[in-house]
């Protein structure tokens, strides 16, 4: 091959295709700068990707490194994504995606998908953080086995300990054993704010958090102070799950911020001694919810004790073998190229060769 250009590069990288957008790198405008160092002989590539470790974002590199053809050129391939936003207005400006774990009430597993989605995303090879938002019932540093406290810097910040490859904040590291947390609105937004504020949290690829049941003060002090990349909504398949499902979706709607699907927990219990399954809550309520709203269904984790034995001993259970660590992967999976997804539709949009 000749000595490449920007030229030649560009038109090697129309034979790339976003699966899931259904058109090429260049006509979706995912190609953010092509730099050419005839010196060093290196061909600098960046792409609009923005779900690090997301399977299909993975695939999309693998195949641009597979189709070009450089001359000999080494190529320096990195992935970046514009958020649109001036990082000195940006509360975390080293964090990449922030997404919300929530749901309409309690009772239906939100804490434990919020850990294991964490958990999956670091197995995964991600930079992660687990911020803890449940104000009132903090329980994640148990279910992550977090003995060890948060230090502080010499400037005080805070400097968040270290669990499964995840780093961790959570109200649970500010009181003593079996203190209750009595704060009334204000003081919820103020302790909030130095949380994500104060803590030294370095660079990550997501920070998951797990946001309190319902619509109150918590969620509302998060939607109006971080940019939320996206949020995934916990539901059961039982009816009364599912209507206040309805309302944490009109929530998120209300605060532009993207929901990136459903995922329906306590689905099914698979009994192990007559090798029968059993409805306990109800059949395909999530998956029928997301068909009615029209968002993506996220996966199916079952009933299962193994769950609830892992959240209690502070091993999740995605990080296990088995069929029930196989749909909390299969949830993570899908969770990230859904985040992978809104962030390149949206570099599409802005895309002269596809005005929307």
């Amino acid at each position: 091959m000749d000595t490449p250009d920007e030229h030649s590069v560009r038109e090697q990288l129309r034979s790339v295709e976003d699966p899931d957008l259904g058109d090429d790198l260049v006509s979706l405008n995912l190609l953010n700068e092509i730099e050419i160092d005839h010196d060093q002989e290196v061909v600098a590539i960046d792409l609009a990707l923005g779900a690090p470790f997301s399977p299909t974002e993975t695939a999309i590199a693998a195949e641009t490194r597979d189709v070009l053809e450089l001359g000999g050129y080494e190529l320096d391939l990195s992935a970046s994504i514009d958020r649109g936003l001036d990082p000195d207005d940006l509360i975390l400006p080293n964090v990449q995606n922030i997404i919300a774990v929530a749901s309409g009430k309690g009772g239906v597993g939100k804490s434990t998908v919020a850990v294991n989605l964490a958990a999956g995303l670091s197995d995964l090879g991600a930079r992660v953080g687990l911020f803890d938002a449940d104000i009132y019932g903090p329980n994640v540093p148990r279910m992550i086995d977090a003995d060890e406290r948060p230090s502080a810097t010499a400037e005080e910040e805070i400097i968040p300990p270290e669990e499964h490859g995840m780093k961790l904040m959570s109200m649970d590291f500010m009181l003593g054993e079996d203190d209750p947390v009595i704060f009334r609105g204000p003081m919820v937004h103020n302790v909030l704010t130095q949380l994500w504020e104060d803590v030294d949290w370095g660079y990550l690829d997501y920070m998951i958090i797990d946001l309190p049941p319902g619509t109150g003060d918590t969620q509302l002090s998060l939607l109006q102070s971080v940019p939320v990349a996206g949020a995934v909504i916990v539901t059961t398949p039982q009816d009364v799950a599912l209507d206040d499902a309805r309302k944490g979706l009109k929530m998120f709607g209300e605060h532009d911020t993207p929901v990136l699907g459903i995922v329906e927990n306590m689905s099914t219990f698979h009994c192990p001694d007559c090798g029968s399954t059993h409805p306990i809550f109800g059949e395909g309520g999530g998956r029928q919810l997301a068909e009615d709203v029209e968002l993506p269904y996220l996966g199916t984790i079952p009933i299962d004790p193994a769950i609830r034995q892992g959240g209690d001993d502070g091993k999740p259970i995605v990080l296990e073998d088995g069929e029930t660590g196989d749909a909390f992967r299969e949830f993570v999976r899908e969770t990230a190229d859904m985040q992978g997804i809104v962030h390149r539709n949206s570099q599409r949009q802005r895309s002269p060769e596809n005005p929307l």
